[in-house]
């Protein structure tokens, strides 16, 4: 009855935060959806031209992101040990709100140098397309989109430090409201901007970018007044980046880059997956697609486990509470188990339910990847139980400070091990897209296996009062 109740509790405190991060997380997806509807009206090349942008943007975007990542278990660390206050005077809960205060700006100064150095960054490659292959007209309307969407990169990092700021608190419920909000607001400014309504100038597929940017800006504005008007966030939110300190500055910088790193790989990694299948022609590549898609939305909800107990770990480690920090590991993997078992049932019971906002009835190319699509969803419906669990992984061992060995492990998962197996048994063993994605499940397999011992050790070596050793493999 106690262990019930134990159960209880902690999957309480855990769905305190991960369901709202989970439906952000979904609620970003219907924005950049958005953005792919519109371009599509505009016609096939603007599409193949707005989509070349928005994967530069996306890229260092979610490298970008990766650098504020942990900002939110450093906060989760100093505010627990601000409880632990006992003596007058200037108290360790004085010394707590010092240290939040201080990691918000110099979280602030991390976004401000990301965002500024990914929208220079980002101009430059729009200018080299051509140089890289890509043809000279899309090439073109690529780079005025590029242009559209640099601005919007610092508040867009803006957003995602003071969101940290939040999750680390405690207190992310105004996330999900303004994320909702946005949407509905990206697909009005998106029309108003294209087609020049509202008294706004026509920009064509450019517009896009402008409403993109304008989105980031709003987002970040009303992200900032909800803070200001919650009493406990309120006089720990500091804007004043520029006070920042060096050595905090650093400090995140060196818990942040092998962050940004593994979120780069894993967007690589899939990347070169969808090279592979398009080796077996248009309808593999279309089925491989759609499967990536569907992984790609149940995905955020393992984003969102993977954050809430990443927090929590900081916490409970901060207060030396490590059996709750074990239990966190195995409350959010049976989370994400049971919400990865509806879905996987989905998948094999109405396939084409699910499949079908992929692929045209009427179109022998769509027939032919519907069927292909159909034959990936069981593997998928296994695939993802790994791929929750190694996101959840990750998610632990940040929650340890440990970001090195996220990076080196995920590393060994994904290009050591899986994406050779892809190839292996799409083409040599002749499986085709589906001996791919047999190989992608073992890349994962071994991934969530690594990181998961990888938490292990870490956290019996703390709780033994001993250095952790260097990860095993």
């Amino acid at each position: 009855m106690h262990q019930l109740h134990t159960l209880a509790r902690d999957s309480r405190a855990l769905a305190a935060l991960a369901v709202p991060l989970a439906l952000t997380q979904l609620a970003q997806v219907a924005l950049t959806t958005t953005d792919t509807v519109m371009m599509g009206a505009l016609g096939t090349e603007a599409l193949a031209a707005g989509g070349l942008a928005l994967v530069i943007f996306n890229q260092l975007r979610t490298m970008g992101v990766g650098l504020t990542t942990s900002v939110g278990n450093q906060i989760a660390s100093a505010a627990a040990r601000a409880e632990l206050a006992t003596t007058p005077g200037e108290s360790a809960a004085d010394a707590g709100d010092r240290e939040v205060r201080g990691l918000v700006r110099a979280a602030l100064a991390v976004a401000t140098l990301a965002g500024l150095a990914g929208a220079v960054l980002m101009i430059l490659i729009g200018q080299a397309a051509t140089w890289l292959g890509q043809d000279a007209t899309v090439a073109d309307r690529a780079q005025h989109m590029l242009y559209a969407l640099a601005p919007g990169l610092v508040p867009c990092l803006w957003f995602q430090a003071i969101r940290q700021f939040t999750v680390g608190m405690r207190r992310p419920h105004a996330l999900l409201r303004i994320t909702i909000v946005s949407v509905a607001v990206n697909a009005a400014l998106n029309w108003a901007f294209i087609h020049g309504s509202l008294g706004l100038p026509a920009l064509g597929l450019t517009g896009i970018g402008v409403a993109t940017s304008s989105v980031h800006l709003l987002s970040l504005l009303a992200l900032l007044a909800a803070a200001r008007r919650d009493p406990q966030l309120a006089p720990l939110l500091s804007l004043a980046f520029w006070k920042a300190d060096p050595k905090t500055v650093r400090k995140l910088l060196g818990l942040g880059t092998p962050i940004a790193a593994t979120y780069g790989s894993e967007a690589g990694f899939f990347s070169t997956t969808a090279l592979l299948a398009g080796t077996f022609g248009p309808a593999a590549l279309a089925a491989h697609t759609a499967v990536n898609q569907l992984v790609y939305i149940v995905f955020q909800v393992s984003v969102g486990l993977s954050h809430a107990a990443s927090i929590n770990v900081s916490r409970e480690i901060t207060l030396g509470e490590y059996a709750a920090a074990r239990r966190i590991r195995n409350t959010a993997l049976a989370c994400g188990a049971a919400v990865m078992a509806v879905v996987g049932a989905l998948y094999l019971t109405l396939p084409d339910l699910v499949l079908r906002p992929y692929f045209d009835p009427n179109s022998a190319t769509d027939q032919q990847g519907l069927a292909i699509a159909t034959g990936l969803l069981a593997v998928v419906a296994l695939l993802q139980f790994f791929d929750c669990a190694q996101n959840i992984g990750v998610g632990l061992l940040r929650g340890l400070d440990d970001t090195k060995s996220g990076f080196r492990l995920t590393l060994i998962g994904y290009w050591a091990v899986g994406l050779p197996a892809s190839w292996l048994l799409a083409h040599p063993l002749d499986g085709e897209t589906r001996g791919l994605w047999l190989g992608l499940l073992i890349g994962l397999a071994t991934t969530a296996v690594l990181l998961l011992r990888r938490y292990e050790q870490a956290l019996t070596a703390r709780a033994e009062g001993r250095p952790a050793a260097v990860p095993a493999v």
